[in-house]
């Protein structure tokens, strides 16, 4: 961050914290000003607000009128409905130029000062994303397009069967389009990974195979095997929108046809492309998996923490405070180990959770049924008790859903989706359940509680869901706020009395935090200190109950995604310490409903600003 941005932080006043802690305090006054406010100086903030208003509409609205994909997560259908997006270096360079621009004016045509706070906290985040996407860009090549966890060919099938949604002719001819289209994505993708592997940066070798097994699973099947027993997923999506439509049955046809040629024409040309180039640079990588590898790995690091962090921590910082948490952590595992009567140390108590057959579900459909039926039933639970914590409830609705089966081999263990503006598709929490065994029940509630409610659902859906901030502080995010949140979340479950009377739940609860504070280790550890593979999995084995398959699914993460696993634990430890922080000022005055205000009710910001709206919204007005 910038001096300009840093002391544009430090102005921020108190009114802002306090209107959203339900405070009456006029939004205008700041500290020790007058409680009344001159015509002249309220017109001039207003016309500033306005000005401030209306060019983060145009940034937005040029923004999304270069996204088809937004476009259609937003629940927009216009004249773009069957394009995908433009995924050439080319146009990244552009948006790069733009942005640069947007920045440029933002601090030259607007007065800071004569903004009101609540314009102040969106021109400071405005200002933050600008200079970290500026900051990120000379990087873009270093961030592998070969990638388990932003694969393409997984993403395109996932975006047409769970967003691209059909209720007429012309959205199913949109969808056709949008099929034949992936041809020139896969090209576009294509270039790009030549581009990374001419500048010598060529993804490690976990990811190849991965990658590869999930584009080939996606192009099995009818039609592009006429001879095979079973229908490719994203074949029978199309059948099923088309069938839905109240036409007749000739025009369902028709465009049943039409689809097939697609899907056996440019979409099957264009996975065959993206699976040849994987298979073509397969033989370049190696089992060197940190990014010290590359060419600057260690600046390119620290830009990745950075940027998922919002913080100037270093590497060693977050390795050293990795290794406290372990400690304490394993220390209040031990004392419930002890409460259970356990006859073992630590270490035997992980395996005979990862061992004992009533620690899962089983292996069937009727297992994953049950758990997702349980999952649900927590859901519920805490959405009762969650007014008693929260003065705002998202008004999305919150669904839990297995991961569909072709992606379950890219996907981790649970993640959210959030819920359509407009209503037409709710919060979704997946749930992988390729295999039963790397989902334990002893950590299902920890997991319910992140990626449903009161973490992501939370968190996002609210976020979305607030008309009083410019649309790019609507659907933009910080990582280390959204799972600082959500890790949060599962620490605030315990303090709601959820894991009364469950040790062994509230062993699985502290298993998932630990598992962020060993994130901190192993991934510095292996892109900063040079740890191998296999020292990473050991150490996440001899500090965690996770079954085996998961634990390698994790560590292969933080592998191919360095920097992101560092946001979670970094942003719970900031959200507590400020909680303690306001208790502390406010003292019997502290309410935490309106603490979460403060949190959720500004929308995803970075640390700096988190802390700043926090801190300031105990102080005294005047």
């Amino acid at each position: 961050m910038n001096l300009r941005a840093t002391i544009s932080i430090i102005m921020l006043i108190s009114a802002f914290g306090l209107a959203a802690c339900g405070d009456n305090t006029s939004v205008s006054q700041s500290p020790g000003s007058e409680t009344s406010t001159t015509a002249p100086a309220q017109e001039s903030e207003q016309t500033e607000d306005a000005r401030l208003a209306a060019f983060f509409d145009e940034v937005f609205e040029r923004q999304l009128a270069q996204s088809p994909q937004l476009k259609s997560q937003l629940g927009m259908r216009d004249d773009d409905y069957g394009r995908l997006d433009d995924y050439t270096d080319a146009f990244a360079q552009l948006q790069n130029e733009e942005t640069r621009e947007d920045l440029r004016r933002l601090r030259e045509e607007f007065d800071f000062d004569a903004l009101s706070e609540a314009s102040k906290v969106s021109y400071l985040v405005f200002e933050y994303s600008a200079e970290q996407d500026l900051a990120n860009f000379p990087w873009r090549r270093h961030q592998f397009l070969i990638n388990q966890m932003r694969d393409i060919s997984g993403y395109l099938a996932t975006f047409m069967q769970n967003i691209h949604e059909v209720d007429s002719v012309a959205d199913a001819e949109a969808y056709i389009s949008r099929l034949r289209d992936v041809e020139r994505v896969m090209n576009e993708v294509v270039i790009r990974i030549r581009e990374q592997v001419r500048a010598g940066i060529v993804a490690p070798m976990v990811t190849f195979p991965i990658v590869a097994s999930t584009a080939k699973s996606v192009v099995s099947g009818v039609p592009f095997d006429p001879d095979s027993m079973q229908e490719a997923p994203i074949y029978s999506d199309m059948k099923n929108k088309i069938d839905a439509l109240e036409i007749d049955r000739n025009e369902k046809d028709r465009l049943t046809s039409e689809g097939e040629a697609a899907l056996a024409g440019p979409f099957l040309r264009g996975y065959r492309t993206f699976i040849a180039e994987v298979e073509k640079v397969r033989p370049q990588a190696d089992n060197n998996n940190g990014i010290w590898r590359l060419p600057d790995g260690d600046k390119y690091y620290a830009n990745r923490i950075r940027t998922h962090t919002t913080t100037e921590m270093s590497a060693d910082e977050l390795h050293d405070l990795g290794l406290a948490e372990v400690a304490r952590i394993r220390s209040e595992m031990d004392a419930i180990r002890e409460s259970v009567d356990f006859d073992g140390d630590l270490g035997a108590f992980f395996e005979y959770l990862r061992s004992d057959p009533g620690n899962y579900y089983e292996n069937t459909d009727e297992g994953r049924a049950a758990y997702l039926a349980d999952a649900t039933a927590l859901i519920e639970e805490i959405m009762e008790l969650a007014p008693g914590y929260f003065n705002v409830l998202p008004e999305a609705s919150l669904e839990v859903r297995r991961v569909e089966p072709w992606r379950e081999n890219a996907g981790s263990t649970a993640f959210y989706n959030r819920p359509a503006p407009d209503g037409s598709r709710p919060g979704i929490y997946y749930v992988n359940m390729r295999d039963m065994r790397a989902v334990q029940k002893s950590q299902m509630n920890s997991l319910a509680y992140h990626e449903g409610a009161p973490g992501h659902h939370f968190q996002l859906a609210i976020q979305q869901e607030l008309s009083d901030i410019p649309l790019f502080r609507r659907f933009g995010g910080f990582t280390v706020y959204s799972e600082g949140w959500a890790l949060y979340a599962e620490r605030l479950a315990l303090e709601m009395g959820l894991y009364e009377g469950k040790p062994l739940r509230n062993f699985g609860r502290l298993s998932e935090e630990m598992k962020r504070a060993v994130r901190l280790v192993v991934d510095t550890g292996i892109h900063s200190k040079r740890w191998t593979r296999d020292e990473a999995i050991a150490y996440m084995r001899d500090n965690t109950p996770m079954a085996d398959a998961d634990i390698v699914r994790q560590i292969d993460r933080y592998i191919v995604n360095p920097g992101q696993a560092l946001a979670y634990k970094v942003g719970m430890l900031r959200i507590l310490e400020l909680r303690e922080q306001a208790m502390a000022a406010l003292g019997d005055d502290f309410d935490i409903s309106e603490f979460h205000d403060v949190v959720l009710r500004n929308g995803a910001v970075p640390v700096p600003i988190l802390e700043r709206l926090v801190q300031l919204s105990w102080k005294d007005p005047g």
